[in-house]
């Protein structure tokens, strides 16, 4: 449950949501994908809020990977990525030139040209992100949301994907529980508890010894 939250996000950065379990960060990026109806009149894009931007022109705007991503079937990385024109696409119709440029862009943009051939089964948990995320990026929005995108993956895979995500030319809103990774790759910082923002602001104003302690209840030593 989330309470009395305002924010004012600034194009074209990486912002973290961050908290203990249950501080509400997977709902409030679910509340920004526009997954409750009922708040969206809430969320403003551009002064324009979600509930008056039709679903489809809201696909092509704002791309959201949740934290467990799936795929039905045998499709391989290209074929994932291809769904994510599907916004732009009407029935029966074919892949134009500018939808083909869009996933090779996509493709190009997570470093999976030599995967795209690979199957979803023959994927190792962090290609299947860079998958996942790549079709999103396929439909060209100017936000990414994503829940959780290193959740369960080994260090080297973590800092890789967060060097690509921290790369994109987009804005980008990722819930983490690694403060370091907050620290090292997003400029902003939205640290909630109880379904409430505590603070926000660049990482050095909000990863605190103080601050840390009263979200977590841990003592910490914060070094550059």
């Amino acid at each position: 449950m989330l309470h009395d939250i305002s924010l004012e996000l600034t194009a074209g950065q990486v912002v973290d949501l961050l908290g203990p379990n249950g501080s509400g960060k997977s709902t409030l990026l679910r509340c920004l994908a526009g997954l409750f109806p009922r708040h969206t009149q809430h969320i403003r894009l551009d002064g324009t809020s979600l509930a008056a931007i039709p679903l489809k022109v809201r696909a092509k705007q704002i791309a959201f990977v949740p934290q467990h991503a799936d795929v039905d079937g045998e499709l391989s990385v290209e074929q994932i990525v291809r769904l994510g024109r599907t916004p732009y696409r009407r029935a029966l119709q074919g892949l134009s030139a500018s939808d083909e440029a869009a996933i090779e862009d996509a493709i190009g943009l997570m470093q999976l040209a030599g995967l795209r051939k690979r199957q979803w089964h023959q994927l190792s948990g962090g290609e299947r992100q860079r998958a996942q995320i790549a079709r999103a990026l396929a439909q060209q929005p100017r936000v990414l949301l994503l829940d959780e995108p290193t959740n369960h993956l080994d260090i080297q895979y973590q800092l890789e994907l967060m060097r690509l995500i921290a790369e994109l030319p987009l804005t980008v809103v990722v819930a983490l529980h690694d403060l370091n990774l907050a620290a090292n790759y997003c400029q902003h910082l939205v640290l909630l508890k109880s379904g409430c923002v505590m603070t926000s602001g660049t990482p050095e104003k909000v990863l605190t010894a103080p601050r840390i302690e009263e979200a977590w209840s841990v003592r910490a030593n914060v070094r550059r």
